[in-house]
């Protein structure tokens, strides 16, 4: 009698024909130090050492760490430029235009308003009867003064601007009776020449054409002024000879004295 197949269980059979292969790879581990690692092989990455700086980069100074300047901090004319661009009034010229144009008018008209016109107006005689050469006056006093303002700020950047342009450096050491003179590197020279020719000539130019501008202005003034007074002579001559004996302020007449003082003249028919 044959004896009956019995297959076996299905967990049974997976075992029989796929059996499990054992994990020969290690467990990866996390790695603690932050450190590189390549087989077996620690590679440490050091800090590469930065160069120390000179004193006077530390300082704040604007000398290069390869050039021992000799000349003063207040003196070298990098310096001076940085000073002379944040005083009063000398920013104007390296400021926007139209602020500087207003802030010259302003000026202006300030003086002419609360200065020039009261002394024209108060200080002369016979205001009533002429208050447009008054009024010009004072107008030509604040053109005056503002004029006086640009060519301030003229000699400042020019001066300055010959220190950066220059190749050797002017300075005192304690005083005026001992002065250096300093010869600039390469460096210094590119770096000065290109800072004045960017910076300090464009000023320049504007304040040249604002002095043009306010010369010419002050030409028109004095030249309405000299007319007005002319024709003011003029109209007193007119006045004088038809109106036979009227006084004119600052003029003398024997007619208008006649008028005015009759017994002065009381004894001239005898005489005659």
């Amino acid at each position: 009698m044959a004896t009956p197949f019995c297959l076996p269980p299905k967990s049974t059979r997976l075992t029989l024909f796929f059996p499990s292969k054992p994990n020969f790879l290690p467990p990866i581990n996390p790695i603690k130090n932050p450190n590189l690692h390549y087989h077996d092989r620690k590679i440490s990455i050091s800090r590469i050492p930065l160069p120390s700086l000179p004193s006077s980069f530390r300082n704040g100074s604007n000398t290069p760490p390869e050039t021992e300047c000799p000349v003063p901090l207040d003196q070298q004319p990098i310096n001076e430029f940085q000073n002379l661009s944040n005083s009063f009034p000398f920013s104007w010229a390296s400021g926007d235009f139209v602020e500087y144009c207003s802030r010259l008018a302003v000026t202006g008209a300030s003086f002419a308003l609360f200065i020039g016109l009261p002394v024209a107006w108060f200080g002369a005689v016979g205001a009533d009867s002429d208050p447009l050469r008054r009024i010009l006056a004072a107008v030509s006093s604040g053109i005056f003064v503002v004029t006086l303002a640009v060519v301030r700020m003229y000699l400042g950047w020019a001066y300055v601007g010959n220190r950066l342009l220059s190749a050797t450096v002017e300075y005192e050491e304690t005083g005026w009776y001992d002065g250096q003179i300093w010869v600039k590197t390469a460096e210094v020279l590119a770096r000065d020449r290109l800072l004045g020719s960017f910076s300090v000539k464009p000023a320049l130019s504007r304040l040249k054409y604002t002095l043009v501008t306010l010369a010419a202005s002050l030409c028109v003034c004095a030249f309405l002024l000299i007319n007005i007074e002319g024709s003011q002579k003029d109209l007193n001559i007119l006045s004088n000879k038809g109106g036979g004996g009227r006084a004119v302020p600052g003029v003398y007449n024997d007619e208008s004295a006649r008028s005015f003082e009759p017994d002065a003249f009381c004894g001239e028919a005898e005489l005659h």
